[in-house]
């Protein structure tokens, strides 16, 4: 009796788990990392105009 109590936790245990997985992913991870990779982007946009200059046609 002991260790079905035991098999009826796991579950709920292991979704309570996943529940705080998907939050911490969601509301920490992929905000910083969309900002990461829009920023570097822009970042490369900026350095590629300081090199080669703005775009557009040449006078």
């Amino acid at each position: 009796m002991i260790d079905s109590a035991k098999e009826t936790d796991r579950p709920k245990h292991r979704k309570r788990d996943e529940v705080i997985a998907f939050l911490i992913l969601a509301v920490v991870i992929w905000p910083i990392l969309s900002v990461a990779i829009v920023g570097g982007y822009g970042f490369l946009v900026w350095m590629s105009q300081i090199i080669f200059g703005p775009p557009g046609p040449m006078h």
